[in-house]
């Protein structure tokens, strides 16, 4: 066997080094500073044998302990996690959530991203099953006219969706500027919160006939979008129902991401 063949066979580690592990990933599902009775209680540990870990743990800067004698993240924590979302790609990271997904729902799924021309489809995983869809990679999403846009102009601060609303008209199912100069946009305006509020929008039958579409926010650490996922599908196998399978396999699969990005109140829904 090389040295860049994988070995099969199952790693060694060391016991006490598991157990520590416990702690931590106790300490990280109560996302808040515990004692030590509760996090030894949480980990399924006796208290003295917690203990002893986490001294250690202390010690090297994964914890911190406070006045009140409660654990939470150290130093050490929080300079690893910055390292972690730094190298973050969240196309790259999204992958497998795209394609389970996908396979999951047997609808396409499509997730975009903000470009320099507005939200930018950059990956296409297609249904099992046959579909017509016209969207391809690299294709520009309207800020009014399509799911995804409108997801992403939701969540933009007032003057850069603005700004990308004047070029609407390049976009697919686009607006031209000066559409939207002499509209009225209170019921935009009513739209974008609505999807602020109930975390996702649909398309029924647009931009394309025939075509549904349901499209969901992905968040990193700062509270910023990062990426919008969408299920798409023809209309005649698709419940877009706020409360049905394809609405909650989409909101579950975008905060799964979210918490993984950063977001601490997506962790639930990890």
């Amino acid at each position: 066997m090389t040295a860049l063949s994988p070995d099969p066979r199952p790693q060694r580690g060391i016991n006490a080094l598991d157990a520590t592990g416990e702690l931590l990933h106790a300490l990280v599902a109560a996302d808040a500073p515990l004692l030590l009775r509760d996090l030894a209680a949480a980990a399924g540990m006796p208290p003295a044998k917690a203990f002893a870990h986490l001294v250690s743990l202390v010690k090297v800067g994964l914890l911190s302990r406070d006045d009140a004698g409660r654990f939470h993240a150290g130093p050490l924590s929080r300079e690893l996690g910055l390292i972690a979302l730094q190298r973050l790609s969240p196309i790259r990271d999204a992958e497998a959530e795209i394609v389970a997904l996908a396979a999951d729902t047997s609808m396409t799924v499509a997730a975009a991203t903000l470009g320099p021309l507005g939200p930018t489809v950059i990956r296409l995983e297609e249904s099992s099953r046959p579909q017509h869809i016209s969207l391809r990679m690299g294709t520009a999403m309207s800020l009014v006219n399509t799911a995804i846009g409108r997801v992403f102009a939701a969540h933009l601060g007032d003057d850069v969706r603005a700004n990308l609303l004047q070029q609407d008209g390049i976009r697919l199912a686009g607006v031209p500027s000066t559409a939207l100069a002499t509209r009225d946009d209170s019921d935009y305006r009513a739209t974008l919160s609505r999807i602020r509020e109930q975390g996702f929008d649909t398309a029924l039958d647009a931009p394309v006939p025939g075509i549904h579409s349901l499209a969901a926010p992905v968040f990193d650490h700062t509270g910023s979008v990062c990426l919008v996922l969408a299920l798409i599908g023809s209309a005649g196998g698709f419940d877009s129902a706020a409360d049905g399978p394809l609405t909650r396999a989409l909101l579950a699969a975008t905060r799964r991401l979210s918490w993984r990005f950063g977001l601490l109140e997506a962790s639930e829904a990890s």
